[in-house]
């Protein structure tokens, strides 16, 4: 059952609704999207690593993040009544599963494995269902070509988008994107077959979303990027391979202190992100049009595993308004 909450209650009494301060949606956008700060989740160490869904009420988050105690998080969140937005957070977080050196990076995958990437040792690491510790771990750095030292965030690219089903990486230090291609290792987690010539992105990527193009705004399908270095939100064209097209560029949210992991919440479209200092705190963006699951088709199929979360059924747009 979903936790919801009376918004206008939420907004006066714990004053969740408030804007970190500072940041500010950017032209043509801020007429059509809203910035919540819930704060930080309770329970969670400082600093933040990358977010993903466990399901629609629990939402799993990296702490302690680029460090050895590193580990991810899993906490309840509560949404509005009417609107289905996130309001906050419900209880105090408890350790779904150590996670060493956890940055941006963190998706479900193929198998229901959850993957995440891990700074400055330039790792990816994948968990199998149901444990509580790594399973593999990956060196980025003595794959062919290498990722450049180190990794900030990965994104399987979602069904309904150009490169479905591609593992998406980008690094942190050398401003790089890649596409990685996995393959089963018989042990229910995966090897890298394929790392693709790097494509120079900017502003110390850590998190990647992809954006329908029937969101206000965007009139192709497109990615937002959490861009650290430089304290933005970016948001890029994508070609027919689902990769940024550089000379798009346009700022999307500015005035930023350590923007950091990024998902969708697939129950009403709005995007979250982390923040790695910045008060190390979760941050919605309402606006987006909620997507809908159909059956799955050819983009999953082709990879010969079942995925876990929102990201194994293609998407179907909604038209009408919110």
């Amino acid at each position: 059952m979903t936790r919801i909450t009376s918004w206008s209650f939420f907004c006066s009494a714990f004053m969740f609704c408030a804007v970190a301060s500072g940041q500010t949606v950017q032209a043509p956008f801020n007429t059509d999207y809203s910035v919540i700060d819930l704060g930080t989740p309770p329970g969670v160490p400082r600093s933040l690593g990358g977010l993903t869904f466990l399901d629609s009420d629990t939402l799993l988050i990296g702490g302690a993040a680029n460090g050895g105690s590193g580990a991810i998080y899993k906490i309840d969140i509560a949404r509005d009544a009417i609107t289905n937005t996130i309001t906050g957070f419900v209880g105090t977080a408890s350790v779904y599963a150590t996670a060493p050196n956890i940055d941006g990076g963190l998706e479900f995958g193929p198998g229901g494995v959850l993957f995440y990437t891990g700074y400055n040792n330039n790792i990816l690491g994948q968990i199998k269902p149901g444990n509580s510790a790594p399973d593999k771990i990956i060196n980025l750095s003595t794959q062919t070509p290498p990722v450049g030292e180190s990794v900030g965030t990965l994104r399987f690219v979602p069904p309904g988008f150009a490169g479905a089903g591609q593992l998406k990486l980008a690094s942190y230090s050398a401003n790089t994107w890649h596409t990685l291609t996995l393959a089963p290792d018989g042990l229910g987690t995966y090897d890298i077959s394929a790392v693709s010539p790097s494509l120079s992105v900017q502003g110390g990527p850590e998190g990647i979303v992809y954006i329908d193009s029937a969101n206000p705004g965007f009139v192709v399908d497109s990615i937002l990027l959490s861009e650290y270095g430089s304290g933005s939100i970016g948001a890029y064209e994508i070609n027919s391979n689902g990769d940024p097209i550089l000379s798009s560029r346009r700022p999307f949210i500015t005035g930023l202190n350590g923007a950091e992991g990024a998902e969708i919440d697939a129950v009403t479209g709005d995007f979250l992100f982390s923040t790695f200092g910045g008060g190390d705190r979760v941050i919605v963006v309402t606006g987006f049009i909620p997507t809908v699951p159909e059956p799955a088709t050819g983009a999953i199929v082709a990879l010969g595993v079942a995925v876990a979360a929102w990201w194994s059924w293609p998407r179907r747009r909604i038209t009408s308004s919110r």
